[in-house]
């Protein structure tokens, strides 16, 4: 038995299949032509770029909007400035593309390594992903192809990247581990979204697995099983017949009110992290949003996001909705939610101390953008707002 992160929830039983994403060998040769070169890679990124719009849309369809988001903030990565120039300064001085571009990218990758919050750090992973995929276009690689995986197949990577989770048949994978991850990386996002169990960040597991080895995913509690005995396979194959079953119960629930079985009318609310969360509230039946942690928007940026920003968001929170209730909470900063740009001094007991209403009132021209954000995206829906942490009348 293996021990993991539960990235998914689910059991999953199967034949191993890795998925290597090895980076491509390359010649690094000195250019003389270097305008021919800088139009090599431009051609490289063009082509990158195409594809990759193609393999959002694709995701758009299968895991949702917010989701491809992922892979179109690869084509921003490629094609900012700073990454760009420091590359064909690079190419400019005799260096082939695939060495500029791997040495900017490993830069990069570097700078985000450093940061102190994991969804910086996250960057650092697009990077690795965007370098692979981009060199494997300079020198002429074939890309992983997991669409043709067979029915019944456990992933095995050392991490399962974005562009590598866009080519997957859910109906044909059974479960995902990697030996990298956390519950916040791309890898685990994707597959809650395609409903695929994964368990990740499982030591060594590439080393320790072979093709067609028989596996089992326990994505509920953390847990992979190799080469699993048939009392354990048929424990597991239970346990996912129950799994599925109970999933399929409560769809006739759906489309139905929400009331007692001695007739007390309650409401079931969703809380979500982000707009697009509010689609997937509503398609399960949700009557309305419970709790928007807005803190989502301010940890994901390098600033404080302006008025147009949050309003956008929150107006989009609303429309999803559809009329329904959408409970938005001001920036609970402070605790596990640490924000670097906003300076915060650390405390003992973070947890109870300033943070909440007590970082908004201390700083009420940011409290007051969010405010006026908050009121004009109430003409969109039926949007109210909570106060998080109130303790005294004062407050």
């Amino acid at each position: 038995m293996n021990k993991g992160i539960a990235g998914s929830a689910g059991y999953g039983v199967g034949k191993v299949v890795i998925i290597s994403d090895a980076k491509p060998e390359y010649e690094n040769r000195t250019i003389t032509d270097t305008d021919a070169e800088i139009k090599r890679y431009d051609d490289a990124v063009a082509a990158f770029t195409e594809k990759t719009h193609a393999m959002a849309e694709a995701m758009k369809e299968s895991v949702g909007e917010h989701n491809a988001e992922i892979l179109e903030g690869h084509i921003l990565l490629l094609t900012d400035p700073g990454m760009d120039e420091i590359t064909k300064g690079a190419i400019m001085s005799g260096t082939c593309a695939e060495a500029a571009f791997e040495s900017t990218c490993d830069m990069f990758a570097g700078m985000f390594q450093m940061a102190d919050d994991e969804l910086t750090r996250q960057r650092a992973t697009d990077i690795g992903d965007i370098k692979v995929r981009m060199l494997k276009i300079l020198t002429g690689t074939p890309d992983v192809n997991i669409s043709e995986v067979p029915a019944g197949t456990i992933l095995v990577a050392e991490d399962l990247t974005p562009s590598m989770t866009a080519g997957i048949v859910k109906e044909n994978v059974a479960g995902i581990i990697t030996a990298v991850g956390g519950k916040t990386s791309h890898s685990a996002i994707l597959a809650r979204a395609l409903e695929i169990p994964a368990v990740l960040s499982v030591d060594g597991i590439v080393d320790k697995v072979s093709d067609g080895m028989t596996a089992v995913v326990d994505g509920c509690d953390g847990i992979c099983i190799l080469d699993p005995s048939q009392e354990e396979i048929d424990e597991y194959q239970a346990k996912r017949e129950k799994y599925l079953s109970d999933k399929a119960l409560l769809e006739v629930y759906r489309g139905k009110d929400t009331v007692t079985a001695d007739g007390v009318k309650v409401h079931l609310y969703g809380n979500i992290g982000n707009p697009e969360d509010a689609k997937q509230v509503a398609a399960c039946d949700g009557e309305g949003v419970g709790l928007f942690r807005t803190e989502f928007l301010f940890m994901g940026a390098s600033e404080l996001p302006s008025e147009e920003e949050q309003f956008q968001a929150y107006k989009a929170a609303a429309e999803n909705m559809e009329g329904r209730e959408v409970i938005i909470r001001t920036l609970d900063v402070g605790g596990d939610k640490d924000i670097p740009y906003l300076g915060l001094e650390k405390e003992d007991n973070p947890f109870l101390g300033f943070r909440a209403v007590r970082y908004c009132l201390q700083n009420k021209d940011s409290y007051r953008v969010q405010l006026r954000a908050l009121l004009r995206a109430s003409a969109f829906g039926d949007i109210k707002i909570m106060v998080p942490l109130v303790t005294c009348v004062d407050e």
